[in-house]
């Protein structure tokens, strides 16, 4: 059963989640464009979560699916992603918890690491060193997508990435301005995080750098390899397989 839910980001913005399952929680961010239904629930990721006793806990970021999407630009400051998911943990009263997250997911995983998140353990998935280091690439990536929305070659990454926006029935106006959120994480500082984190990547998903190298830097990280590229990853079994066996497996 899925339970759906919001509440009031400290700016207004209303931010909502769903959740499934009992247990530890595990809170999970989908990526950009996409949303909690897309990411997690309709390829059986969040069941598999579930299944293995997890209380799998899926926000929609701000700018994405049935959360707020303010074309305002003082909606989107700096890292406003991993303060929502602070203030949303804050809402739950959750202080023990697991974190993961695909993609821009991954990223805020990552943002809120390096501003002192504890979970247990932590999954970045579909993403690599690069993508966590140099957002900026990216970010120019997308905002070519949405600035010449209609003219992308067929077939183009970013004619695949305006299609993908078309089937989540995204918000240009308000996904654009999430861009100008983003914040760069320092590889001494995911050098010097404690914690097992499993770097769960597609076999050809190089989007966002190396999870290789993203894996190798971290103190205790693992690269969890499944089949697809950054967009197929998420509709193969083995991607909620891989974060089962992340989280349920022995630490290393």
């Amino acid at each position: 059963m899925i339970i759906s839910d919001s509440f009031q980001a400290a700016d207004g913005v209303e931010i909502a989640w769903r959740e499934t399952g009992q247990g530890r929680p595990l809170l999970l961010i989908h990526g950009f464009m996409s949303e909690a239904d897309t990411n997690w629930i309709k390829y059986g990721h969040a069941a598999a979560l579930a299944s293995a006793g997890y209380r799998v806990i899926m926000p929609d970021l701000r700018a994405h699916g049935i959360s707020g999407k303010p074309h305002d630009p003082k909606f989107y400051t700096r890292d406003i992603l991993a303060d929502d998911q602070f203030a949303l943990l804050a809402h739950l009263d959750i202080t023990d918890y697991d974190l993961g997250g695909y993609s821009l997911g991954g990223r805020t995983v990552s943002r809120m690491l390096a501003r002192g998140a504890a979970p247990g353990r932590a999954i970045i998935s579909g993403m690599g060193l690069e993508g966590l280091t140099h957002t900026g690439n990216r970010g120019a990536h997308f905002r070519n997508v949405f600035d010449n929305l209609g003219q992308h070659e067929k077939g183009s990454p970013a004619w695949m990435a305006e299609a993908f926006l078309k089937t989540t029935g995204g918000d240009p106006a308000a996904l654009r301005h999430i861009l100008d959120s983003f914040v760069d994480t320092d590889a001494a500082e995911i050098a010097s995080w404690t914690l097992p984190v499993a770097v769960v990547c597609g076999e050809q998903d190089h989007d966002n750098g190396s999870a290789a190298d993203l894996a190798a830097l971290l103190q205790h990280g693992k690269l969890f390899t499944v089949p697809g590229n950054h967009m197929s990853a998420v509709t193969k079994p083995e991607l909620g397989q891989a974060c089962v066996a992340a989280l349920t497996g022995d630490p290393w």
